[in-house]
């Protein structure tokens, strides 16, 4: 049941994620103010989804793997915590900020430094995520076929 919860909180929080730089990537190339407001303030309640998805993941992870002694283990591990990390301290404020911003409709340099940022963090954490569930796969696959 753990590995279930632990595929499926992984893959929900790497979709999220995903859906979230690519909505703020088509909005701001193609939408006005109003659609990268809505795209602001769409992030900002789809934390609600995001933030439980990595809870789970992460504590199944590391319930999973916590006496695993192997470097594909301790490798997923230090990368969830610099995924953890990056979230905490620079996707939640600055999904905050910019949705604030969007908001007031201030879209000045301010927004955009942040909006970089964010767009910088937001792929870090995509390409962390997508590593994690393709070792989690792999692993997956060796214990079927130990070969």
């Amino acid at each position: 049941m753990k590995l279930l919860i632990h595929a499926i909180s992984g893959a929900l929080a790497l979709a999220t994620i995903a859906t979230f730089w690519i909505s703020t990537v088509l909005s701001e190339s193609f939408g006005g103010p109003d659609e990268i407001a809505a795209v602001k303030t769409g992030i900002l309640y789809g934390l609600a989804l995001l933030v439980p998805a990595m809870v789970a993941a992460g504590g199944s992870g590391f319930s999973l793997g916590g006496t695993w002694r192997s470097p594909v283990v301790n490798a997923k591990k230090r990368r969830m915590k610099i995924i953890a990390a990056t979230g905490i301290l620079v996707l939640l404020p600055s999904a905050a900020f910019l949705a604030m911003k969007a908001g007031q409709r201030d879209f000045g340099t301010s927004f955009m430094v942040v909006q970089g940022i964010e767009l910088v963090a937001g792929a870090s954490n995509i390409v962390l995520l997508g590593l994690n569930m393709r070792e989690g796969l792999a692993m997956r696959r060796r214990k079927r076929n130990p070969a």
